[in-house]
Parts: structure tokens; C-alpha cells; sequence
């Protein structure tokens, strides 16, 4: 299979983060294209009756929301950049796992890499899981890559789990 663009969805989480470094290696063995992509998640706003679409607030917050992100994604390109990595930057606005999917048909994209933070129970429950939904519906490759815990920290897990 060649690998020619690789889509790393990134929302700056340490998960996420990891997982563009680990793209970042392939794409450098593939000689392939990063195609860096944030999603601005819209979706709360469906059951947000308080912030009406036309409300200039909600308008000035998203708007605040979008270009911090677009600050950073231009930060993390640059030094990319600077690693002599092909890169281009996406920013786009819905729902975080439809829009991944949706992306990487349009783009092309050959593999999508990204992180996950591998919640389990009652919080996969609550919060889902973006990247589940994107192995599930995505019509490339997907590989998820999840940040190593710590030792010290899963010590204190299986002695509160114990007691």
C-alpha cells in the first residue's frame, strides 16, 4: 500500500499530540503529505437554546475559538515545517468524527493516525468515544495511537481498585 497523505485529526490534547508525533514519523518513512485537521465542535450548540444562532456573543466566542486553534495549528505546522515535513493544515467546524471521516474521503487520505484516550465504562458511556466512531464509519485505514500512562500513576488505579 502507498502511503501518500496521512490525516491526523488534532485537538492539542497530549493523545492527540502523540499521535501527530507518531504520524509525523511515518509520513518521514512513507515520504508522504501530513494533513493536519482541527475540528471545531459545533455540535453542543444543537442543545444550546440559551445561544440562539443569531446571538453576537456566540458568534464573537466561536469566532475567538477558531482563530486561537488556527494560531496553533499554524505553530505545529511551522515546526513541522522546519523538520522538513510536508504539511497542510486543515480547520473545519461540525461534529469532531463526521467531519474526520468526511475529510479523509474528500482528501484522499491514505491513512488517518490519530490519538485516542481510551476511556472505558461509564465515561466511554457518557462522552463516547470520536475515535471509535471514526475506525468504525472512516473508509481508509485508521490507526490510533494512545499515550503510554505512567507507572506511578496506574499504581495509585490498581491500589484505589484493590481497596
Amino acid at each position: 500500500m502507498a502511503v501518500k497523505r496521512i490525516l491526523v485529526p488534532v485537538d492539542f490534547s497530549k493523545d492527540s499530540l502523540h499521535a501527530l508525533a507518531y504520524a509525523g514519523d511515518l509520513a518521514k518513512s512513507f515520504g508522504a503529505e501530513l494533513r493536519l485537521l482541527h475540528v471545531v465542535d459545533q455540535t453542543y450548540l444543537a442543545n444550546a437554546p440559551e445561544f440562539p444562532v443569531a446571538n453576537p456573543k456566540l458568534a464573537k466566542l466561536l469566532e475567538e475559538q477558531w482563530q486561537a486553534a488556527q494560531a496553533q495549528m499554524i505553530r505545529i505546522g511551522a515546526d513541522l515545517g522546519k523538520k522538513r515535513q510536508r504539511v497542510r493544515i486543515l480547520m473545519k467546524g461540525g461534529s469532531p468524527a463526521q467531519v474526520i471521516v468526511d475529510t479523509a474521503r474528500s482528501s484522499a487520505a491514505d491513512l488517518i493516525v490519530m490519538g485516542t484516550h481510551g476511556r472505558t465504562g461509564l465515561a466511554h458511556m457518557l462522552i463516547g468515544s470520536v475515535a471509535e466512531r471514526v475506525v468504525r464509519t472512516a473508509s481508509c485505514p485508521v490507526l490510533t495511537a494512545r499515550h503510554a500512562v505512567s507507572k506511578k500513576r496506574t499504581l495509585k488505579r490498581t491500589a484505589r481498585q484493590k481497596a
